[in-house]
């Protein structure tokens, strides 16, 4: 996420290192340098030149502290102007009406189906709402049945008439529908459409009007860059839209609309979609996600989805096992199900402080766990209940049977051995609370899986 951006503002900032104070020529060289990672990452010209001129601004004059480097204020004073850049504070749904109706409006292709779903599976685990998933793209016929598949995966009720070809007369047929079966959120998903379009433009307009949602979210793809910041504002100028939902913030995102989207139709980000999984979706922390831009890490939300999945009961167990010397590889298993239920790897260590740098160039698999996976389910239930057992031969059957090297056998041997020592230490006074802290990240072995 943004790891292009990451690196060249990082270089930027180099430029004050060893200098004992900040001056107008070293901070306008490093300026210089931020505002064209900025113009790399497709921000809009014009926002870019003012970003660098605001920070200038407040950088000239400022008195370094003694325990602060040049370098480290001026990241600050970026990371301040990011976050306001991006919005400020954090903008929440408006979820007021009962049933509350919430119009989805973007382009074809951008993810409005799949963000429908992932938002209505929010609002139920998240919000201990009921949602009503309602298909209003007449023109694309594997819509309605993409829509249907996401519901029934998600327990969630899904509206449409397929014969129908109005979809004002669906979404308020919709809205009547969720009313007499008690469900309290209207989720409705439009079909994509082109800002040139004027009669699809029209469409979505006459929908708006007719059913006057309580929120209209515009969802934009965030690998267009500054074509996603054009068409929002097109968007904008017919719907008065209410938020943006940034999708695939997981892939190669230059960061372009995401950093300047809000300045040019001044309206919030309000979540984000970080991959395919229908729980990967976010709310958007202006803060968080600068700090993240600038290698900070994002401890925040990485503590937040760690204590989403803590399994106290589970915990519990666990220190059992391990006071009594019967921790194995079962449990290290559903400690291993706990971490994955967090997200993506590489998402997960790009909210560690300093982790994106030091390990810019090192691969993470998308499932970095398979490997253990494979070899652990290779063992019979006697071996992973009681690792010590596990000798030369039996290695050689493991490694046969999970298609590994008994060479990566003998490492997980090694790095479980080494982790149930320390878990073990942890047990002791004063290790308690750490065992507590760590929750779900005790799954983790002692040397990172799935990279290369």
């Amino acid at each position: 996420m943004f790891d292009n951006l990451s690196d060249k503002l990082d270089k930027a900032f180099h430029i004050l290192k060893g200098h004992g104070k900040i001056t107008e020529v070293n901070v306008a060289e490093t300026l210089k340098e931020v505002r064209r990672a900025l113009l790399d990452a497709d921000v809009n010209f014009k926002i870019a030149k003012d970003f660098t001129t605001k920070v200038k601004d407040k950088a000239i004059g400022q008195n370094v502290l003694t325990t602060l480097q040049p370098g480290q204020l001026l990241v600050k004073l970026v990371k301040d102007e990011l976050t306001e850049l991006m919005g400020g504070d954090v903008s929440g749904i408006n979820l007021s009406g009962n049933p509350t109706v919430i119009l989805m409006s973007g382009l074809q292709g951008s993810g409005k189906t799949t963000f429908s779903g992932k938002l209505a599976n929010y609002l139920k685990t998240k919000k201990n709402k009921k949602p009503l998933l309602v298909a209003c793209d007449i023109y694309r016929p594997a819509a309605i049945k993409q829509l249907h598949v996401v519901g029934e995966s998600l327990g969630i009720d899904v509206y449409s008439e397929p014969d129908n070809t109005n979809p004002v007369i669906i979404a308020q047929n919709a809205i009547s529908f969720a009313k007499h079966q008690g469900l309290n959120v209207v989720i409705i998903d439009t079909a994509g459409r082109l800002a040139v379009d004027e009669a699809m433009m029209t469409e979505i307009s006459n929908v708006h009007q007719a059913i006057k949602p309580h929120e209209t979210l515009f969802v934009v793809d965030s690998m267009t860059g500054q074509d996603a910041v054009n068409t929002a504002k097109a968007f904008n100028d017919i719907l008065n839209f209410d938020g943006v939902v940034l999708t695939k913030l997981d892939g190669d995102t230059r960061g372009g609309a995401a950093i300047s989207i809000k300045t040019v139709v001044n309206k919030p980000i309000k979540f984000v979609g970080t991959g395919e999984k229908m729980d990967a979706i976010d709310v958007f922390y202006p803060e968080r996600m600068a700090e993240r831009i600038l290698g900070m890490g994002d401890v925040v939300s990485l503590v937040e989805k760690a204590q989403e999945h803590y399994d106290e009961e589970e915990a519990r167990k666990i220190q059992k096992k391990i006071a009594k010397n019967e921790f194995g590889f079962d449990d290290f298993l559903s400690q291993i199900q706990q971490v994955k239920k967090m997200g993506n790897m590489k998402d997960l260590v790009g909210m560690i402080p300093g982790a994106s740098k030091a390990m810019k160039d090192v691969e993470i698999e998308d499932d970095a766990f398979k490997h253990i996976e494979a070899i652990i389910h290779s063992m019979t239930p006697i071996e992973r209940s009681k690792p010590a057992i596990i000798d030369v031969k039996r290695k050689a059957r493991i490694a046969k049977g999970s298609g590994t090297k008994i060479e990566q056998v003998n490492q997980l041997m090694k790095q479980f051995d080494q982790m149930s020592k320390m878990m073990k230490m942890m047990q002791g006074p004063g290790g308690k609370n750490m065992m507590k802290m760590m929750g779900n990240m005790k799954g983790m072995p002692g040397g990172m899986p799935g990279m290369r």
